[in-house]
């Protein structure tokens, strides 16, 4: 990082900012120029700009690595590839599919609907047992007992689960039946619930929120990096838009964008990013042809009837027709699908 001083700035000013530095536990080092700079050096941590930002005869501050170190390309150059239990890697050459209800609804519903994704060729089931929403009066979820049944239908299918922990306290919980914890956008900023999936020794699946910035979802993943759990999956679900004509602003700019800058698996959510069953598949398409690792899709037997968000599920025969199509996309740009989990299998948990 550079502080640039402002032309003019005092020999004091100067000082003051120097000895600031040091105390910040880097080394200061005075750049000569027409205008002053100074370089923070010596430190394994990125620095924090915040300190310097407000004093006298600074003009800016100039980043010359990422904040996000552990994130960052420039920490690890190569892809980080999460792998699952039954094979199925999230980041690798090929594109995985997620796939099934918002919610857990009964026994019924989810093992018929993981039958239906995974023979569909989805290799993760996804599926909210707690529903944090935005209204009070809305359905929250199961809790405890759609953990249950989510357990359940992993045993029925063979499909891992991915499913959210809203609160540091579920985390324990959760963990004890998903394959991979999910943060949901509403908690991409909860920095206790970040360092809480950091250490539950499961993959986390960290959803980018509604008005958030790359930085700010890349820092979001650096609370769980630096605790130790290296297998984070980034995921682009939409942002807060001033139109109509869909629930949210699907950014596929997101897609190649955060490729550049970190080495961990970026996916896209098509349902939350548009909110409409009808631009669910087109979106995904677009989602494979921009580069995503992943695309998850909220599937419901009976949209009409869905318990939370049926007016962006689509059908088990609909992702049976959508996932071919993603396979001839991924095709055109040298990747395929990944690997279907065969009919009959049956998978254990992540140890």
């Amino acid at each position: 990082m550079l502080v640039v001083m402002k032309q003019g700035a005092s020999h004091a000013q100067v000082e003051a900012v120097m000895s600031k530095i040091r105390s910040l536990g880097y080394e200061a080092v005075r750049i000569p120029g027409n205008r002053v700079a100074i370089g923070l050096l010596g430190s394994d941590r990125p620095p924090d700009a915040d300190p310097l930002v407000g004093m006298g005869g600074v003009l800016r501050i100039v980043r010359i690595s990422q904040p996000f170190r552990l994130a960052s390309r420039e920490w690890s150059p190569e892809n980080t590839v999460v792998e699952l239990e039954t094979g199925a890697t999230i980041g690798g050459p090929d594109v995985a599919v997620i796939a099934g209800p918002c919610a857990v609804e009964s026994e019924e519903q989810i093992v018929e609907t993981a039958r239906a994704v995974r023979d569909a060729g989805a290799v993760l089931l996804r599926a909210g047992a707690f529903k944090p929403r935005t209204s009070p009066y809305s359905f929250q979820g199961l809790g405890e007992r759609g953990l249950d049944l989510l357990s359940l239908a992993r045993r029925e299918t063979g499909l891992p689960i991915v499913t959210e922990a809203p609160s540091p306290e579920t985390v324990p919980l959760v963990a004890e039946h998903a394959d991979v914890i999910q943060v949901g956008a509403r908690n991409m900023q909860n920095a206790a619930l970040l360092q809480a999936v950091g250490r539950a020794g499961r993959p986390v699946l960290l959803k980018r929120g509604p008005a958030a910035t790359l930085q700010e979802l890349l820092l979001a993943a650096e609370y769980i990096l630096l605790e130790g759990e290296s297998r984070v999956i980034l995921c682009e679900r939409g942002l807060r838009n001033f139109d109509s004509h869909s629930r949210n602003l699907l950014d596929l700019t997101a897609i190649p964008s955060l490729k550049e800058l970190t080495h961990l698996p970026v996916i896209a959510d098509p349902s939350h990013g548009t909110g409409h069953r009808s631009k669910v598949a087109p979106m995904a398409r677009a989602a494979v042809a921009a580069g995503a690792d992943g695309v998850m899709l909220e599937v419901h037997p009976d949209p009409a009837a869905a318990a939370s968000d049926g007016g962006q599920a689509i059908t088990p025969s609909q992702l049976a027709e959508l996932v071919p199509q993603l396979r001839d996309i991924a095709a055109a740009i040298g990747r395929g699908i990944v690997r279907e989990i065969p009919v009959g299998s049956e998978a254990g948990h992540v140890a």
